[in-house]
């Protein structure tokens, strides 16, 4: 999972500061977790830039980033951020464990 995470808070960073970064705004990176998901949040000013999945050509540089997003996080979407901009978020449901369990059980590969 560490991996997925890395990539997705990766493509949307990349995200945040290609379309929607303001000289002097600051673009921020929330990652949480609670005893049933793990969310990472990226914000940013640029809130009438909303992010859209589109299909990419194979020779195309760009175009990919939110359909890897998609395909790695259980869920994403997109919110106001308060105040100004937006946030873009994606979550993945951590299963709780009871003891004596297989950690293992059900989880994503």
């Amino acid at each position: 999972m560490a991996g997925d995470l890395a990539l997705v808070v990766s493509e949307l960073m990349t995200n945040a500061l290609l379309h929607g970064s303001l000289r002097g705004r600051l673009i921020r990176v929330r990652i949480t977790a609670t005893g049933t998901a793990l969310r990472v949040e990226v914000s940013d000013p640029r809130g009438e830039r909303l992010p859209c999945p589109r299909a990419a050509d194979g020779d195309d540089q760009f175009g990919r980033g939110l359909l890897l997003v998609g395909a790695l996080a259980d869920d994403w979407g997109v919110r106001p951020w308060a105040g100004v901009g937006k946030t873009v978020w994606a979550q993945w449901a951590l299963a709780v464990t009871p003891c004596g369990a297989d950690p293992l059980r059900g989880r994503k590969e």
